[in-house]
């Protein structure tokens, strides 16, 4: 078993820029990127630090911000990379964290924001997650990242019906997203009894979230959660993984569905040592 950091440095000097479709529409289109470019190439830059970080920290595996590239695929400021004015630099960074990450066996995935859902009713919405999974997936190609993680989704009323409007439109998803996408229970919704049929029936690998199984129970044990989430990996030939994290208030604190910033080891599942 190795840990993995989940996206943010307290104390290295290695931090994110992001900015907002307000602020760039306030400037023309030129202006727009060469602000995107600046902030792109900067991230692609911190992200290089962030792996070699990881690495002398022995931490086997990064979480990369889902906005590493802000406002990308907005649709009125959104553009590729192509198009920036340090478009090669960028790309030449973002192949150095690729080429670092192979060499030190560091594993790198992406956890797109809650406004991805494929299994909304709303088309609008759909296509929306589907032009932000394909951003996801270009990056995931260019840096070496083999997990794009999302959650269920809504509910909508009928969490069957939700489940098989995400199955319908998993089938249209470029073969980039399919080969990286995996599906996390999470602490409101959909539990790993509710995932498991449609990841068995599509090929698609559980992440296990202790967190949110505890906030969220189904009636499985930990134990018996991790054992058939990992099923779910080996049935895809690859290295299971799962989330753990600590309430911010702690358990007895109130709402224990926010993250602490920090993890607290008597949380780590016994079955897991």
């Amino acid at each position: 078993m190795g840990f993995g950091l989940c996206c943010l440095f307290k104390q290295e000097n290695i931090s994110f820029r992001t900015t907002t479709a307000k602020a760039l529409l306030t400037l023309s289109r030129k202006e727009q990127l060469i602000k995107l470019s600046g902030i792109c190439h900067d991230n692609a830059r911190n992200l290089l630090c962030a792996v070699h970080a990881c690495q002398g920290f022995g931490i086997g595996a990064f979480r990369i911000m889902s906005p590493l590239f802000p406002r990308l695929t907005h649709p009125e400021v959104g553009c590729n990379v192509a198009e920036l004015p340090d478009g090669d630099a960028i790309r030449l960074l973002l192949g150095a964290t690729r080429i670092f990450a192979r060499q030190h066996d560091l594993r790198l995935s992406f956890h797109p924001d809650q406004f991805v859902v494929l299994s909304s009713p709303h088309p609008a919405v759909v296509a929306s997650s589907i032009r932000e999974l394909e951003y996801q997936a270009y990056l995931a190609e260019e840096v070496g990242a083999d997990v794009i993680n999302i959650h269920g989704g809504g509910v909508y009323g009928d969490k069957k019906t939700a489940l098989i409007k995400f199955y319908q439109v998993f089938s249209d998803l470029p073969e980039s997203v399919r080969i990286r996408l995996t599906l996390e229970n999470d602490g409101q919704s959909y539990t790993v009894r509710d995932l498991l049929p449609i990841c068995e029936r599509l090929s698609i690998p559980l992440v296990y979230d202790v967190h949110h199984h505890r906030c969220n129970p189904d009636g499985l044990s930990i134990e018996e959660a991790t054992q058939l989430a990992g099923e779910t990996w080996q049935m895809a030939g690859r290295e299971q993984y799962c989330h753990l994290s600590l309430p911010r208030s702690g358990w007895g604190g109130g709402d224990p569905k926010p993250h602490a910033d920090y993890i607290d080891l008597a949380d780590m599942p016994a079955c897991w040592l």
